[in-house]
């Protein structure tokens, strides 16, 4: 099949990746059907062999030198290395020896150089990075002066842009191992053991001597053909067969897509396949938009989202009064696996020293148990993190096709910490899915050409969208005198008197920063993604949210007498026309009456308080007055209202209605 693909004018090439099962194989020489578990198997026999053949290359070019050398782009001639690792390995000379006895293809080697030189070259930022902060190192590593800070960006490439967070990591691992050590590392490989080597086949660096790909008939379905052995340790080439194993293909791979030869991993007795393909997609670009959507990040609000639009005369209107997706059941529940985790992990480093090194100790059997808990544990808090990731991101894209946006704005939170709070609210801010949402929202937003664009978050909710004033902020509409965080006022009564919700108010801010700044969008070229890195004074004084006007009336409602008495129960509404005539027998169409209802009501748990405060705390024994209730028993929201009903979306309501509900005016 050709790997070529035409594009028009607009267009663009873009490579994704799709999830694939391996269920089924046919060895082709014996003509034998594989089953799944076969078929595992005979999988992770490669895995190994690719694993250890990995394992060796790192063990010997884990230093700073090798690294250095792969970097560089140049070998000892000068010639510059091939973008391909595995062939820039053996441009260098290194290579992998299969152990004695063991019978592998150069395929195989090629896999394993292609994973050993991709970790290696991800090693130079960390190097680099460790390097800055050892030249730098501060007088006080815990708080660092701005001098200090100063001489660490300027000693890190590209420090100028670097979260801070980044470098206050890289400094607790080195404190760590000034701890246990009594000095400073002199690198980061030093600091850090050799990497261990995924059991995964990378076929995108054989050719067709190992693997081959190809639509079927169906374009739902393809066939990959690949050479597995039929031992684990083969001898010779004739212990190694093709096998031909059916894909079914995903719904998100449209039909014209080129596929390109699959990642193969071991996930829990399963073969997953990692299906790349390459298609044509509308491009995005960076600057000349006119409808934008900003997203502003929350905590039990996950997103607050809503479109702006820059006029002609650079004038900022807002379209609607925007939308929320809040996930507070869903962070309530991933609230109360983390606990439990720590709970988990807590006693069994008690187990752990209690054990020591005697293998044959009586609570040996119970490390085991509760080790396999927490791996258990761990896997139900990843699944609910990429749930909620995928279900977010899906709905802010939906907002911006649904308003026609062209680019999304998103809040630069790289930096965020957490201070002056609790120990709670500190690790439910830590542990948020940012990174997977942005990423998820990358990925969704390309396949329509929308823009992704990451602006600075500073002020964003604290000055107001139409004056840029400082605002106040209160606990509530109706307490006007309650300090609180949730609902923002602009003091300017005279001029401005905006008040509305906090995010809201945000939303407005981020889109309008990004509307304006939109000339000052750079791609980054480590990562490859659109964002601007400063706000100009000038430009952030034209990001302000002018008011549409209200909708005139065009009836005179003038009143001219008393108001009419309404009543205090309101009559039913009926049925506009009358009821037919009901056949004979049980079935039949209700009699004309009161209208009847128009969803089914929802299970008892999605009824309740959707709170992180839902979650009971963990108790060894009954409380009086109340019923016993065991350690790590949950209440409210995480007892199983399911995960579509913890995660609720406000519907999207754009210029077609008035933006009156956030704009009240003043309390009075």
């Amino acid at each position: 099949m050709s790997r070529k693909l035409l594009v028009s004018e607009g267009e663009t090439f873009r490579t994704a990746c799709a999830r694939g099962v391996l269920r089924t194989g046919r060895d082709e020489k014996s003509g034998e059907l594989l089953p799944a578990a076969v078929l595992t198997v005979r999988v992770g026999w490669a895995a190994d062999l690719v694993s250890g053949l990995t394992s060796d290359l790192l063990a010997t070019h884990w230093n700073s030198t090798d690294v250095d050398v792969l970097a560089s782009g140049q070998d000892a001639g000068g010639r510059k290395l091939p973008s391909n690792a595995w062939m820039a390995l053996r441009r260098l000379g290194w290579a992998a020896a299969a152990p004695e006895g063991v019978q592998v293809n150069d395929r195989l080697v090629r896999m394993a150089q292609e994973q050993a030189g991709r970790t290696l070259r991800s090693a130079k930022w960390r190097a680099d990075l460790t390097s800055g902060v050892l030249a730098t190192w501060p007088a006080d590593p815990d708080r660092r002066t701005p001098e200090e800070w100063d001489a660490v960006r300027a000693a890190v490439p590209g420090g100028q842009h670097l979260p801070g967070s980044v470098i206050k990591s890289r400094t607790r691992q080195i404190s760590a191992f000034e701890r246990k050590h009594g000095r400073l590392p002199g690198d980061v490989f030093e600091a850090e053991a050799t990497p261990r080597a995924a059991r995964m086949l990378l076929l995108s660096a054989c050719d067709g001597q190992q693997a081959t790909i190809e639509r079927g008939d169906d374009s739902a379905r393809a066939l990959l053909r690949l050479q597995l052995p039929t031992c684990p340790a083969p001898h010779s080439y004739r212990d190694w067969t093709w096998v031909s194993c059916p894909i079914a293909l995903p719904p998100t791979i449209p039909a014209h897509a080129a596929l390109h030869l699959p990642t193969l991993r071991l996930h829990q007795g399963v073969v997953r396949a990692d299906l790349a393909f390459t298609h044509a997609v509308p491009k995005a670009q960076r600057s000349g938009h006119r409808v934008a959507l900003g997203v502003d990040w929350g905590l039990n609000t996950l997103l607050s989202a809503g479109a702006a639009r820059l006029h002609y005369n650079d004038r900022i209107t807002a379209l609607g009064t925007g939308a929320q997706f809040r996930a507070a059941g869903v962070l309530a529940k991933q609230h109360r696996l983390r606990r439990l985790s720590e709970c988990l992990h807590a006693k069994a480093d008690h187990y752990q020293r209690l054990i020591g090194e005697d293998a044959e100790h009586p609570l040996a059997s119970r490390l085991t148990v509760l080790t396999s808990e927490t791996h258990a544990v761990f896997e139900r808090r990843s699944n609910l993190n990429n749930a909620l990731a995928r279900a977010a991101a899906r709905w802010a894209v939906d907002q911006a096709i649904t308003a026609g946006a062209t680019v999304i704005y998103l809040e630069d939170l790289r930096s965020l910490e957490a201070r002056g709070m609790g120990r709670t609210m500190k690790a439910r801010l830590s542990q948020q899915v940012r990174g997977q949402i942005a990423n998820h929202m990358r990925h969704l937003a390309a396949e329509v050409g929308i823009a992704i664009v990451t602006v600075p978050a500073r002020n964003t909710s604290k000055q107001c969208p139409r004056c840029l004033t400082p605002l106040r902020h209160r606990k509530a509409p109706d307490r006007p005198s309650a300090p609180g965080w949730k609902w923002a006022v602009c003091p300017d009564r005279d001029g401005c008197g905006w008040q509305g919700d906090r995010d809201t108010g945000a939303w407005r801010r981020i889109a309008a920063r990004g509307l304006t700044h939109q000339t000052m969008t750079v791609v980054d070229r480590t990562t490859g993604q659109m964002v601007v890195r400063a706000v100009v004074d000038n430009l952030e004084a034209q990001a302000v949210i002018t008011p549409t006007a209200p909708q005139a009336s065009r009836t005179d409602r003038s009143k001219t007498g008393p108001t009419r008495q309404r009543r205090t129960r309101p009559a039913p509404r009926r049925r506009r026309v009358p009821s037919p005539t009901s056949p004979s027998g049980l079935a039949g169409q209700r009699p004309e009456g009161h209208v009847p209802p128009g969803r089914m009501q929802l299970p008892r748990a999605a009824q309740r308080y959707q709170g992180v405060t839902t979650i009971s705390t963990p108790t060894a024994g009954p409380r009086p007055g109340r019923p016993p209730c065991g350690p790590h028993r949950p209440r409210g929201a995480a007892l199983g209202a399911g995960f579509h009903l913890h995660a609720h979306a406000s519907p999207p309501r754009w210029e077609q209605i008035p933006d009156s509900t956030s704009d009240t005016g003043s309390f009075s």
